[in-house]
């Protein structure tokens, strides 16, 4: 019988190289997650998902299932450890990015005493396409907490407390200040009244219907228990006919709500978020775009990232 050849691992910190942990008898088939979970037991304040482990302080960090046997190291490897700071898993996130928004919103719409003028607490707006923008704003965002709920499938994945109080500064800011222009008691309506508001409802419906079917699509393919990876395809749901000519057309369906929200209350600030929405979507895209083609030999060539023929 063939004897099995244990891999001794040095943890060294990134930064200063100093000595920090010495496991020994390391099993071949260990995986980078198990040396996290050893190396925690050394290190109870620094939990997995705040470690980043790599060959060299400067390349990029081992991922979780890289397996140790498989690592251009010999049977005595060192690794150097980075703390990412405290992480939130991916759920919390989006829950925290989402209820920001929305509860923020409704102060603006409420008029609630100390925003505007005293005269104007409690109040509320003559125009009903500002009851209509405060009823399509939070459906919005009472869809997207239903699906971090019951539909988004998350992996083990976190996000450094550092960069979600960033997000949730520019999520809960965007909404504070579009809120604040859309119900205003001097806020005008759209140039074009009725009929314009009209269509930009039925876009951002369309939109949003859209985006929620992608989200399933996307969450079926993840949950069908194979363990090979398939890139998304369209299915029966018209609204997933979009994957015929983009990679990512949930991004597609989120700046289509959000351009439709632009013209229903013909406001600057939702037309500024929207533009950064939409650069910040594109880049997202382009990267799930790249790796989809990297990764699949036969990734359809008409696909682009966001923009059907276009982007």
């Amino acid at each position: 019988m063939s004897r099995t050849t244990f891999f001794e691992v040095r943890i060294l910190d990134a930064n200063t190289k100093e000595h920090l942990c010495f496991l020994d008898k390391v099993e071949p088939y260990s995986t980078i997650g198990d040396i996290k979970s050893l190396f925690h037991k050394s290190y109870p304040q620094w939990y997995p998902a705040r470690q980043a482990l790599r060959l060299d302080p400067k390349e990029k960090s081992l991922r979780d299932d890289e397996i140790l046997q498989s690592l251009p190291v010999g049977t005595t490897a060192t690794m150097y450890f980075r703390d990412l700071g405290p992480q939130l898993g991916w759920t919390m996130v989006f829950m925290a990015e989402c209820i920001g928004p929305l509860l923020t919103y409704l102060l603006f719409y409420f008029r609630v005493p100390y925003i505007y003028s005293h005269e104007y607490g409690f109040t509320s707006s003559p125009h009903p396409v500002v009851r209509l923008a405060c009823a399509c704003h939070t459906f919005h965002y009472m869809k997207r907490l239903i699906e971090t709920i019951f539909v988004h499938r998350f992996s083990h994945g976190t996000m450094p407390l550092g960069t979600m109080v960033r997000n949730c500064t520019y999520y809960w800011g965007f909404s504070a200040w579009l809120a604040y222009y859309i119900n205003h008691p001097l806020y005008t309506p759209p140039s074009y009244g009725e009929l314009q508001v009209s269509y930009a409802l039925v876009m951002f419906a369309m939109c949003e219907l859209g985006n929620f079917s992608i989200h399933l699509t996307l969450t079926n393919l993840r949950g069908e228990g194979s363990r090979s990876r398939r890139f998304p395809m369209p299915t029966k749901n018209p609204f997933t006919w979009l994957f015929f000519f983009v990679s990512c057309p949930n991004y597609t369906y989120e700046f289509g709500a959000w351009v439709s929200f632009s013209i229903m209350t013909q406001c600057l600030p939702v037309a500024l978020y929207t533009l950064l929405g939409f650069i910040q979507m594109t880049i997202w895209a382009k990267g799930k775009h790249r790796a989809y083609s990297r990764e699949f030999k036969d990734y359809p060539n008409l696909r682009m990232a966001i923009i059907p023929l276009i982007l």
